[in-house]
């Protein structure tokens, strides 16, 4: 395991530097430690910020991450400071939801992800945005999931 952690750069660095603008290049791995074991890896990162890119203005949401790894896995301080290079990026939420589902699942090749945003309400409006994928063996869970989301959205 330890030889597997020389390949972290950003994990343990005291001198961490902030990107000022999305770069999915600060993305890191380490090797699945279970690979034989389908099991679900969840992250919530409750203050996400983004800037309209129309008017500039700030949004503030929460982002929720889960996915089922296969030989790859994410790691947590790399995927933080990815989600806080969005802070001066501008995108409509539903694309910031489907980048980073797109980023995540090409840098670890999961069996399953899915990524939701909460977004705070602009104009007395809030955006719930869903993005989810699903390799040959999951996407019946895929789909499952996007009509349970369909669903809970109709309530």
């Amino acid at each position: 395991m330890r030889e597997n952690l020389d390949s972290l750069t950003l994990l343990g660095n005291q001198s961490t530097r902030y990107a000022s603008d999305y770069d999915p290049k600060l993305l890191e791995t380490f090797d699945n430690q279970h690979p034989e074991n389908e099991y679900v890896v969840t992250f919530d990162c409750p203050e996400f910020t983004t800037l309209c890119p129309k008017t500039g203005q700030p949004d503030f949401g929460h982002i929720f991450i889960s996915y089922i790894p296969r030989e790859k896995m994410v790691e947590s301080k790399s995927l933080k400071l990815y989600l806080f290079s969005f802070r001066n990026h501008g995108d409509f939420h539903e694309d910031c939801v489907n980048i980073i589902m797109k980023d995540l699942r090409a840098l670890m090749d999961p069996r399953y992800i899915e990524v939701k945003g909460r977004f705070m309400p602009r104009g007395g409006i809030s955006i719930h945005p869903f993005a989810n994928w699903g390799d040959a063996e999951h996407v019946g869970l895929a789909t499952l999931r996007r009509e349970q989301e369909l669903a809970a959205a109709s309530h």
